[in-house]
């Protein structure tokens, strides 16, 4: 087998030429997401002490066992759904969301104990007579905005497969994080109140991020 040297001179300058191209990435390392994530949370939190202060009332022994549930619930799904995310941006097989999703789960025990314990004649009253309901709900959605923003820096990084899964969770994680943060600054710890008001951010930041999400990481 003979080679053509015009052939093979033409396929090394060819080959030169992709190569002079190529620039070195940087890999998309698991543990700088989880510390980029981490950052947001903590900016997220020192913004609620900024803007509106924590309640004191948490140190000094008055804050009630639902609020402790009721806010370790959206953090840990807020954590649950963060990681989820993180990991679509490097697909591999065997890549697993359930804990995200049993996390979101047990949130939604929440608003279904709400309607359970109060009735919903009872619950619906509640609900549109909570003269901080929405404040409460506006301000841990935009607070998930930091959160937001740092997962989908991370996606553009890597190369996720199922777009609208990875808008759904990230929108999940913005919620839930956004609402643990400024639930921090809130002392109204009725059933009612944080079952509905702190939660309607999570389904709302889902249903965002399905939709604006994939359009900002699409590769």
């Amino acid at each position: 087998m003979t080679m053509n040297p015009e052939t093979g001179r033409i396929s090394n300058s060819l080959i030169d030429d992709l190569a002079a191209d190529l620039a070195p990435v940087r890999p998309v390392r698991l543990v700088h997401g989880i510390a980029l994530v981490a950052l947001a949370a903590i900016a997220t939190v020192v913004l609620v002490e900024l803007i509106d202060g924590l309640w004191r009332g948490i140190l000094a022994g008055r804050a009630s066992a639902l609020f402790f549930i009721a806010n370790g619930m959206l953090g840990l799904l807020g954590a649950a759904s963060a990681l989820a995310v993180l990991r679509m941006a490097t697909p591999r097989v065997g890549n697993s969301h359930e804990g995200a999703r049993w996390s979101f789960a047990m949130l939604g025990l929440l608003p279904a104990t709400a309607v359970v314990t109060l009735g919903i004649g009872g619950s619906i009253a509640e609900i549109l007579g909570d003269p901080y309901g929405f404040e409460c709900f506006a301000a841990g959605t935009g607070f998930g905005l930091v959160t937001a923003a740092a997962l989908v820096l991370w996606l553009r990084r890597g190369a996720p497969v199922s777009l609208a899964a990875a808008g759904t969770f990230t929108g999940v994680a913005a919620g839930a994080i956004g609402s643990f943060a400024y639930g921090l600054a809130c002392p109204i710890d009725t059933l009612g109140h944080l079952g509905v008001w702190h939660v309607l951010p999570v389904a709302l930041a889902a249903l965002v991020g399905r939709l604006a999400v994939p359009p900002l990481v699409r590769w």
